[in-house]
């Protein structure tokens, strides 16, 4: 029998039960319309994470002091004084290393007459702008005197200068508080927003190091070390060149643990990352149960069409229609239910991921590989689950089809 002739009668008998064939289709609608969205926001969320880390700068690497055991007792970070400012000195000779700058910091208020603001002061160099791809808005760097001579200047970012400023005044050349240091504005970062982790980018103040060491925290070590490598394929072995020459310079032995810790934006992608495939395998498993109930629901319903037309097929048969012929149409009935399905539930899923992205604000990335996956699988769903009730209708005998009543 012509293909035609039998995609005209599965399209009949699919037509003769518009309601159930429908909620047939809805377990694989909402299955790829599930796998699909569930994708998407995973995808987006990864593509973000991203794009935010890169703009924080993919090579950089952070250099703290590590816990380490003295008389048997373990010391926290915070109470480790081994980094140095020589150290910091001795790091800009390293080959592969493309800036540095050392960091201190120190919590309290900035103050601007009536109106005061509870932030963070950095004290580094202006290298850390390089590092951290900050950008200067208004005004300018403080330089390398006004390190040299711990000046009282300051850097502010956009959350803080609309705290201190809500009335929108210029905030270059104005004297601020931190705490009952003063210290003059000398420019205004460009904003960030907020980074991957939901931290504000923008509530930060800058100052050169010698400024918060000296002035604001009296202490003659730093808290710690920013630096980028040239090239983020060179990432790797600029940390081994950090590693040797910190563990030289602290006379460190051969078995003794290290008394820093350094850390690079390649290892928090890699964790981030990973995190987020996780999370996007276990929502598409989540969705694909969906298309395994609609595959299952596919041959619920072919059986209960097989036994409904149980006469109908023993007619067929007997005047000529072979076992392939019964086995073809029902395979088209249930291909053309699971494909109707699928083609519904891409619309559908592109649809609520484009609605997740304007009201939810999360970010979302289809992609051409998911929806063609998700397509595949249902054409292949119900190939596959309707392969058995269509076997067991061409296997009839027809003269017992023909008395089934």
């Amino acid at each position: 029998m012509k293909f035609i002739n039998l995609l005209k009668i599965a399209l009949k008998a699919l037509n003769n039960n518009k309601l159930r064939c429908f909620l047939t289709m809805l377990g694989i609608i909402i299955g790829v319309a599930s796998v699909i969205t569930m994708l998407a926001i995973g995808q987006g969320s990864k593509i973000s994470i991203k794009e935010q880390i890169s703009e924080m700068g993919s090579n950089m690497i952070m250099i703290h002091p590590g816990n380490m055991q003295r008389g048997g007792v373990r010391q926290s970070s915070d109470d480790m004084q081994t980094l140095k400012e020589a150290d910091y000195l001795a790091m800009q000779e390293l080959p592969g290393v493309a800036a540095v700058s050392p960091t201190v910091s120190s919590s309290g208020q900035m103050v601007n007459g009536n109106n005061n603001y509870p932030t963070q002061i950095q004290g580094i160099t202006p290298e850390y702008l390089d590092i951290r791809k900050f950008k200067v808005d208004e005004g300018s760097m403080f330089t390398e005197h006004d390190i040299k001579s711990a000046a009282k200047v300051c850097v502010l970012g956009k959350t803080v200068v609309d705290n201190l400023f809500p009335n929108g005044e210029d905030p270059v050349g104005r004297v601020v508080r931190f705490n009952k240091i003063p210290l003059t504005v000398v420019g205004v970062l460009e904003s960030k927003g907020t980074n991957s982790m939901g931290q504000d980018q923008d509530d930060i103040v800058l100052a050169p190091y010698t400024t918060v060491m000296k002035r604001i925290l009296a202490i003659d070590y730093i808290q710690g070390i920013f630096a980028s490598a040239t090239d983020e394929a060179q990432t790797e072995e600029t940390i081994e060149g950090i590693t040797d020459l910190l563990r030289s310079r602290h006379k460190l032995q051969d078995n003794a643990d290290n008394d820093f810790e350094i850390r690079s934006q390649q290892e928090l992608s890699q964790m981030m990352n990973s995190t987020s495939d996780m999370m996007t395998v276990l929502l598409a498993c989540i969705a694909g149960i969906s298309l395994l109930v609609g595959g299952i629901g596919i041959m619920n319903i072919m059986y209960v069409s097989v036994t409904e037309r149980t006469r109908e097929i023993g007619l067929r048969m007997s005047i000529g229609a072979r076992g392939i012929d019964i086995l073809s149409q029902f395979l088209i009935e249930a291909v053309i239910i699971s494909v109707s399905g699928g083609i519904i539930g891409v619309i559908l899923g592109i649809l609520a991921a484009w609605i997740v992205n304007i009201m939810a604000h999360w970010p979302v990335y289809i992609q051409i590989w998911s929806v063609l996956l998700s397509f595949a699988v249902c054409t292949v769903t119900g190939v596959f689950f309707g392969w058995y009730p269509a076997k067991k209708a061409a296997g009839l005998d027809p003269i017992e089809a023909i008395r089934y009543e």
